[in-house]
Formats: structure tokens, C-alpha cells, sequence
């Protein structure tokens, strides 16, 4: 048997036919296979990132201890702690700085005057009769009383100066007045107790 070539001959100046739409469709699914790469490349990155984000965040969790469950005797504890403070700044906020008030009386009594008691208190006025200070005194005249009483009234933490008695009397040889003056405190808030 003789063999036999079957295909056509090579011919140079033959020239084959190409096929643009072969070409275009070819050239289009491989830019289409790239760019579907590409974004998914782009996709996993980004998922690669979340993932670590969230085993870092897993790391974080798990060293944090588990919150403490309160027994009865930590819950009464904290309660009256709560009662404590609540009762202390209750206590702060109608505290009386006696020590200026005290200097501020002091500052403006006038010389003829002398003080036999002072007492203080800082509950409040019952029935609107003052009773925050209660000063006993005397003095040579009653233009003295009315000083000490328009000198008070000018003492900022104290409010409602009021007159309560006033006589003449004699200590020793000398004619003196003996007085009482009765006022508020006035609290923090600007209130007079």
C-alpha cells in the first residue's frame, strides 16, 4: 500500500481567511476570565482582612473574664454602701460653715456691744420663727441694739434678723440693754434653713 497525503498542499502565496468574530469572541471571553479573576482576587483579599479583624476580635473576647455573679451578702453591701453615700452628700449639701459664719458676726458687731451666748443650729426655722442663731447680749443703749441689728442683716449667710427681747437692766453700777437676736442660716443653695 502506498501511502497517500490527503491534506492540500502548502502553498506561500495562499493566504488563509481569518475569522473577526472567532477573534472577538475569543479575545472577549479571555478579558471577561481576567477581569472575573481580578475581582475575584479583589473579593478574597477583603474576606482574608474580615476574617483576621474577627479572630482578633475572638482573641480579645476570650481574654476578658466572665462577669462576677453578685451573691446576697454583695448585693446588701453594695446597697448600703449606696445608703451610706446617699446619706453623707444629703448631709454635705446642708452643711454649715460655722467657721465663717461665726468670723462674719464677729466682723461686724459693733464695739459697744458684748455677747453673753451664741448658738448655733442648722435645722430648719420651725413655724417661720427663725432659730439657725440665738445671740444673748448687751449693750449701753438701744441705738446699740438697733446697730447690731442692721449690722446682722447685712451678714450674707444669715437671713430673717429678728429682734426677739430687749430690756434694760443694771450690771454692777452701769445701765446697760440686754438683748436677744434670733436669724437663719443660710444653707448652700442660697435657702435659709
Amino acid at each position: 500500500m502506498q501511502a497517500v497525503n490527503l491534506l492540500p498542499r502548502d502553498d506561500p502565496n495562499r493566504r488563509t481567511k481569518t475569522n473577526v468574530p472567532v477573534v472577538v469572541g475569543v479575545a472577549g471571553a479571555v478579558l471577561t476570565t481576567v477581569l472575573i479573576g481580578m475581582m475575584y482576587m479583589s473579593a478574597s483579599g477583603a474576606v482574608h482582612d474580615r476574617q483576621q479583624e474577627l479572630d482578633s476580635a475572638r482573641a480579645e473576647l476570650a481574654v476578658v473574664p466572665p462577669p462576677v455573679q453578685q451573691s446576697s451578702a454583695q448585693a446588701a453591701l453594695a446597697a448600703e454602701q449606696k445608703a451610706r453615700v446617699s446619706a453623707l452628700s444629703t448631709v454635705m449639701s446642708t452643711r454649715v460653715a460655722w467657721d465663717r459664719v461665726l468670723r462674719e458676726v464677729t466682723l461686724v458687731l459693733p464695739e459697744d456691744v458684748w455677747l453673753v451666748s451664741l448658738s448655733g443650729s442648722s435645722l430648719p426655722a420651725v413655724a417661720g420663727v427663725p432659730s439657725g442663731l440665738v445671740i444673748d447680749g448687751y449693750t449701753y443703749s438701744v441705738d446699740g441694739v438697733a446697730r447690731v441689728l442692721s449690722r446682722l442683716q447685712v451678714v450674707p449667710d444669715l437671713s430673717d434678723v429678728q429682734l426677739t427681747s430687749s430690756a434694760s437692766s443694771q450690771v454692777g453700777t452701769q445701765d446697760v440693754v440686754e438683748f436677744k437676736v434670733v436669724a437663719n442660716i443660710r444653707q448652700p443653695g442660697g435657702a435659709p434653713s
